[in-house]
């Protein structure tokens, strides 16, 4: 799926950004679009729309900006909020999930009890990329007891194959494509 498919083109509020984080990245900025009323609604329409296709029962969001995505679409449709967050940061007893970034490792961690009546979840985020992160808590919703309905990101980087890192049996929807 992609914006231009499914309505107004959010391409038109992503700032391209040479060199960030550093020499040789082009990064795509997606502040311009979570500031602009106009942008960020129809944001949260298209997401919507992909979300009542899955029927989730809620809804997990990534550290950081995933919280963002994620309960602006949870409240737009009446459901649940999940964080996953990383080390150190939810109280009480958490499952977590050590993954291998493109340097080194990292660690994402859920409320083990998160999950009563094993409900069906859709994970958002902002973007897919290399897809561990995403990939990493797919495998801590399972943990915690969820049914894993889908992922929907604003954005994917297509070229970095995160998507192959990610269930098959599992839908993915994007809403814009790079």
């Amino acid at each position: 799926m992609t914006s231009s498919s499914s309505g107004t083109d959010l391409r038109r509020w992503v700032r391209d950004v040479p060199d960030f984080p550093k020499p040789g990245i082009l990064f795509r900025d997606l502040t311009p679009l979570m500031r602009d009323p106009e942008g960020w609604q129809e944001t949260v329409r298209q997401l919507s729309a992909v979300a009542e296709a899955l029927q989730p029962d809620l809804i997990v969001g990534i550290e950081s900006r995933g919280f963002i995505v994620g309960t602006s679409l949870s409240t737009a449709l009446g459901l649940g909020f999940v964080p996953v967050r990383k080390p150190g940061k939810l109280p009480g007893a958490v499952h977590g999930i050590d993954y291998s970034l493109e340097y080194g490792t990292d660690r994402l961690e859920i409320h083990a009890d998160g999950f009563e009546d094993n409900p069906r979840v859709l994970i958002v985020d902002d973007l897919l990329a290399t897809g561990g992160t995403a990939a990493a808590c797919a495998e801590l919703v399972t943990l915690a007891g969820g049914r894993l309905c889908g992922f929907s990101f604003v954005v994917e980087l297509a070229d970095l194959q995160g998507r192959s890192k990610l269930p098959d049996d599992v839908p993915v929807e994007s809403l814009i494509l790079y």
